[in-house]
């Protein structure tokens, strides 16, 4: 990156553990706070899932010291949201710098004692619950991950399931002791990372920081043991009929963890299946041989802390068994191509690096972004002024060798979500 892109990163930790990281906007009024908690449905057990979630809703039904969150936010002219996935818990607002001090009190104070009492619980069951229904029961293609899941990793390990749990009767069995419970063993200072990115100096958060949260006592959470993700040995192909409009299509393909080169060069062979309108899936799948086959075509990963899934998938335009095969081998092909040495050109290299960074600086211009970027590149221990130069350091043979890893050499998920 060039002096002008890049981002100064200030860094303190207070005796509780509580990680702090800070950058300063000084071209804006507002403030971003966030706040990245260690913990993810990773940590939940098979017979209670969807807690993590759940927990992230309850955060929000007030604290001790603040039992209206949202409306003192608002008061202070501010906006919060969050989100959980297998891995983390984030939550992250925005308020203008001469308030500052409102967020500081309000996530401390849920840091510390939310409101976990019968009625707070039930309430926000409800709510989970409903969008449980909304988004895995009543809408089409809604329990897809449950089944790629499902298949891709042993019952017991915790990504065989989706944020939103395998049921909402998990949910609707969670009690007010389970979420007391929850906080105890997964939420605290030393679980933690406060990330600030706007308007503010440096030493006006460790003040504030020092006053707010210094006092919260760390909880000394022994580190997770997680299984083996158990993936398949063999290639497992399944089928899936429902009331949906139109055939979709899921290879997924088990890949390395964060953090591992082998990351890195498969995160590059979906930019180089599906980034832009130049990538392989677009102009041979979609406006090439597979023309009148696929209406869309996309790679992607899982990207986790642990081992997860390259995803290979596709909206078809005919539901016959044919295609369905004739689809699934035209994308594998497609993918193994660039197993073969010298396949990679350098020209396709640099634009999906240049996308790459593209994307990188856009995802960094707005201060929630920034913050929640900053965050997690604290909790891995990264330069996030790195990032785009790391990417750039992969070869065409380091590429070339992990599509051979997972293409030719690792057995596939395939999911056909298909109309009855």
């Amino acid at each position: 990156m060039t002096a002008r892109n890049t981002i100064n990163i200030n860094r303190a930790s207070l005796p509780n553990g509580l990680r702090i990281v800070h950058t300063l906007i000084p071209d804006t009024a507002m403030v971003a706070v966030n706040v990245l908690y260690d913990t993810g449905t990773r940590d939940e057990k098979r017979s209670l899932t969807g807690t993590a979630h759940l927990f992230e809703h309850l955060m929000f039904g007030g604290s001790t010291n603040a039992p209206a969150f949202d409306a003192e936010l608002e008061a202070a002219g501010g906006k919060s949201n969050a989100w959980t996935n297998s891995d983390f818990t984030n939550f992250y607002l925005t308020l203008p710098r001469q308030n500052i001090a409102t967020a500081f009190h309000l996530e401390s104070d849920r840091m510390i004692s939310p409101l976990l009492g019968n009625e707070n619980v039930e309430i926000q069951k409800a709510v989970v619950i409903e969008e449980f229904k909304q988004q895995c029961l009543d809408r089409p293609y809604g329990d897809l991950f449950h089944h790629l899941r499902r298949l891709s990793y042993q019952p017991e390990h915790a990504y065989s399931w989706p944020t939103l749990g395998l049921t909402p009767d998990h949910v609707a069995k969670t009690t007010a002791e389970d979420a007391r419970a929850w906080f105890d063993t997964h939420y605290g200072p030393d679980k933690a990372i406060l990330a600030v990115a706007g308007n503010i100096d440096f030493d006006t958060v460790l003040t504030l920081a020092n006053y707010w949260f210094a006092d919260i006592p760390s909880r000394n959470i022994p580190p997770r043991r997680m299984p083996s993700p158990g993936f398949p040995t063999s290639d497992i192909f399944e089928t899936v009929r429902a009331d949906v409009p139109y055939p979709l299509l899921y290879v997924a393909i088990p890949m390395s963890a964060y953090g591992t080169i082998s990351y890195q060069a498969a995160d590059a062979i979906t930019d180089l299946l599906s980034a832009g309108r130049a990538a392989r899936f677009n102009t041979t799948l979609l406006y090439g041989e597979g023309h009148g086959i696929f209406s869309s075509a996309e790679a992607s990963i899982i990207g986790s802390e642990h081992e997860g899934l390259l995803l290979l998938n596709a909206r078809l335009a005919d539901n016959s068994d044919k295609s369905i095969e004739q689809a699934r081998n035209m994308m594998l092909d497609q993918a193994r191509l660039l197993a073969k040495p010298g396949n990679i050109g350098n020209h396709e290299l640099q634009r999906c690096f240049n996308n790459y960074e593209a994307t990188f600086h856009f995802s960094n211009i707005d201060a929630t972004n920034l913050a929640a970027n900053i965050a997690m590149a604290e909790y891995h221990g990264e330069d996030i002024n790195s990032m785009v130069t790391l990417r750039r350091t992969l070869s065409p043979e380091t590429i070339t060798a992990e599509a051979d890893r997972l293409f030719n050499n690792t057995p596939t998920i395939t999911l056909a979500y298909r109309p009855e």
